[in-house]
C-alpha cells in the first residue's frame, strides 16, 4: 500500500473487509511468462520461413480445343420430326442417325422432283445439242458458199483476162487499120496528082479511090469491135461486183442464223447449269431429311421432344459431348495479376466434389489437391474486364493426376504458384495492398547495379 496517511490498518484486520480481496495483487505464473516468450520467439522463427505467393481463381471444366467442347446440333433444313432413333445419354458414333425429318415447305411436296428436274434438264442439253448442230450446219453452208464464191470469181476473172488479151489484139487491128487508111490515102493522093497530070488513068484513081474506101470501112469495123471487146469487159467486171456482192449477203445471212443458234446454244447451255444445281440442290436436300451426328458422342439434351414437332432452319435439336476429349480449366483472372502469368506455370488445383485440405502457401501440406499447367492466355480482356487462361493436366507427378471421373461443366478452384518469399514479406506486402513479385524486380535490379558500383569505388 502507499504511504500516504500516518493511520495504518492492522493487518489481522484487513481480512475483515471485502474490498480489500478484490484489491490484492496477483502473482503471473512463471509458466506463463516462458510461454508467451516461446510462442513470440517461434512468431519470430515463422516470420522467416518460406511462402509460396499464389494467385487464387476460380473456373470451371471445358475441353481444350474446340472441336471437343459440347456442341449443339442443328439440321440444314428445316421440317417435321417423324421418328427420334437416339434419347438423352445414348452414346453414338459418327453418322449415326439421330431423327428422322419430312419436308413442311409447298415447293418439295413433289415426290417426283427429283425425276422431274432430271427430265428437265435431258430435254434442254437436247435442245443445245441440236442448236450446236445448227450452228455446225450453217458453218457448213458459208464454207460452200465461200467456196461457190471462189469458183464464180475465178470463172469471170478468167473471162475478164480473155476479155483484156481480145482488147489488146483489137486494139493492134485497129491501129493496123489506121496505118493502112493511111496509106491508102496517101497512095490516093499520088494518084490523084498523076491522074491530074495524065501520068495515071482513071481506072487507077478508081481504084485508089476505091482502096482508100476500104480502109476506112476497116477501120470503122475494127473500132466497133473494139468496143464491143471493151464492153463486154466492162459486163464481166459488173458481173463480178454483182456475184461478190449477192455471196456476201447469203454468207451475212448465214453467218447470222450462226450467231443467232450460238447464242440460242449459250442460253440454253446456262439453263442446264441453272437445272444442273437445282437437281444438285434437291438431291442433296433429300439427303438432309436425315440427321446424322457430327461426331462420336453422348446425347445431353434434346430440344425438341416427340414426334410431330416443327424444327426450323437454324434451330438446334440437340446437344453432343464428344467422347474423346482433352480436359482443361477456363479460369479468369484480373488485370492486375496478368502480367505475373506466363505459359507452362504451375497451378494447384482443387475441384469440386472431391475433399481437399487447401494450404495456398504452402502447397506441400495441402491434401487432394491436383496439378497442372498453364496452356493458354487471351491477349484481350472479356466484357467481365478478366484475362481467361486454360490450364492443362501436368504429367509431371503420377500420383496428383487427373481423376477419370471428371466431366466437363465441374468447377474447379486453382493456385497459381509464384515465387517463394518469407512469411513477413508476404503478410507486409499484403498489408500494403503491392502486387506478388512487385518489390522483387526492384530487388534484382538493385543487384544488377551492384557489380558496377563495386566497380566504381575500385
Amino acid at each position: 500500500m502507499l504511504n500516504i496517511s500516518n493511520n495504518q490498518v492492522p493487518q489481522d484486520k484487513i481480512a475483515t473487509y471485502s474490498a480489500f480481496d478484490r484489491i490484492q495483487c496477483l502473482t503471473i505464473p512463471k509458466i506463463v511468462i516462458w510461454s508467451s516468450l516461446v510462442i513470440v520467439i517461434l512468431m519470430i522463427i515463422a516470420a522467416f520461413l518460406p511462402w509460396t505467393q499464389t494467385l487464387n481463381t476460380k473456373g470451371k471444366i471445358t475441353a481444350l480445343y474446340p472441336e471437343q467442347r459440347p456442341q449443339k446440333v442443328y439440321p440444314t433444313i428445316g421440317g417435321r420430326v417423324d421418328k427420334w432413333f437416339v434419347r438423352e445419354g445414348d452414346l453414338v458414333k459418327k453418322g449415326d442417325t439421330i431423327v428422322l425429318l419430312s419436308e413442311i415447305k409447298t415447293d418439295y411436296f413433289d415426290d417426283k422432283l427429283v425425276d422431274r428436274t432430271e427430265a428437265q434438264l435431258r430435254a434442254k442439253s437436247s435442245s443445245v445439242d441440236a442448236y450446236n448442230s445448227k450452228a455446225n450446219a450453217l458453218e457448213q453452208q458459208i464454207l460452200a458458199l465461200q467456196n461457190t464464191l471462189d469458183l464464180k470469181r475465178n470463172q469471170l476473172e478468167n473471162k475478164l483476162q480473155q476479155q483484156y488479151l481480145k482488147i489488146t489484139a483489137d486494139s493492134a487491128a485497129l491501129q493496123n487499120a489506121l496505118n493502112k487508111l493511111d496509106i491508102a490515102r496517101i497512095q490516093f493522093y499520088r494518084t490523084d496528082t498523076l491522074y491530074a497530070r495524065g501520068l495515071k488513068s482513071r481506072t487507077e484513081l478508081e481504084n485508089k479511090r476505091q482502096k482508100q474506101q476500104e480502109a476506112l470501112a476497116n477501120k470503122i469495123a475494127k473500132e466497133n469491135k473494139l468496143l464491143a471487146t471493151r464492153n463486154e469487159a466492162t459486163i464481166i467486171q459488173i458481173e463480178l461486183s454483182r456475184i461478190n456482192a449477192e455471196y456476201a449477203d447469203k454468207v451475212a445471212k448465214a453467218r447470222s442464223n450462226q450467231y443467232s443458234s450460238l447464242s440460242s446454244a449459250y442460253d440454253a447451255t446456262s439453263q442446264v447449269s441453272k437445272l444442273e444445281n437445282q437437281l444438285a440442290n434437291y438431291e442433296k436436300r433429300s439427303e438432309q431429311y436425315v440427321v446424322l451426328a457430327p461426331q462420336s458422342g453422348y446425347i445431353t439434351d434434346l430440344y425438341k421432344e416427340g414426334l410431330g414437332e416443327i424444327i426450323k432452319e437454324g434451330e438446334a435439336i440437340l446437344s453432343i459431348v464428344p467422347k474423346n476429349h482433352q480436359l482443361a480449366i477456363e479460369m479468369e483472372i484480373a488485370p492486375m495479376d496478368y502480367p505475373l502469368l506466363k505459359k507452362g506455370q504451375k497451378v494447384q488445383i482443387f475441384f469440386d466434389g472431391w475433399p481437399a485440405f487447401i494450404f495456398s502457401g504452402w502447397p506441400e501440406m495441402s491434401s487432394g489437391n491436383f496439378l497442372g499447367k498453364v496452356n493458354t492466355i487471351d491477349n484481350v480482356a472479356n466484357k467481365k474486364n478478366m484475362f481467361r487462361i486454360m490450364v492443362v493436366e501436368d504429367n509431371s507427378d503420377p500420383k496428383r493426376k487427373w481423376p477419370s471421373a471428371l466431366r466437363m461443366g465441374s468447377g474447379a478452384q486453382g493456385y497459381i504458384l509464384l515465387e517463394d518469399v518469407p512469411i513477413w514479406y508476404e503478410l507486409w506486402r499484403q498489408l500494403n495492398g503491392f502486387p506478388p513479385e512487385y518489390y522483387k524486380e526492384r530487388e534484382r535490379e538493385k543487384l544488377k547495379m551492384k557489380p558496377a558500383a563495386n566497380q566504381f569505388k575500385k
